[in-house]
């Protein structure tokens, strides 16, 4: 019997996919747990309306993806610090404070998981820190970091 898996079901299919398995095991056991559906010609059709829906949906996110790291290469973060010998800060400056300070002066809100920083920013000056924005879209985001008393 060919079915349409609605989850990933370990060792048989993957969510989307059509499949022939045996009839008791769709009836009994794929179909009660609301794993799977009949691969009828309607159903077949609501899966084909599902992908384009989420084509469509990918394409936009990746559009929006593009549009946020053109504004982020534009902008400088700035912050200040208080800083020892050979500008060395006392602390440091972490993704959190980057994005706290690039949500209050522009108002983009960015998660802070996003931004790739190795390790956090313990010196003044410029830092580029990388921020993927979507799998296939990394901006760079400039981070100035300034004397502060």
């Amino acid at each position: 019997m060919k079915v349409i898996f609605l989850k990933d079901v370990k060792g048989k299919g993957k969510k989307g996919e059509v499949k022939n398995v045996a009839d008791g095991y769709a009836h009994n056991f794929l179909f009660k747990q609301g794993l799977a559906v009949e691969a009828t010609s309607a159903n077949m059709s609501n899966l084909n309306a599902q992908k384009k829906k989420e084509e469509k949906m990918a394409t936009q996110e990746l559009a929006e993806a593009k549009d946020l790291k053109a504004k982020l290469e534009k902008i400088t973060v700035e912050l200040t610090a208080k800083s020892g010998e050979g500008g060395r800060l006392f602390g440091s400056i972490t993704t959190k404070q980057i994005a706290e300070e690039l949500q209050k002066k522009q108002g983009i809100k960015l998660d802070r998981r996003k931004m790739e920083l190795e390790d956090a920013i313990r010196s003044l000056g410029m830092t580029k820190v990388p921020v993927k924005l979507h799998h296939e879209v990394t901006a760079v985001l400039n981070v100035h970091v300034k004397e502060g008393n």
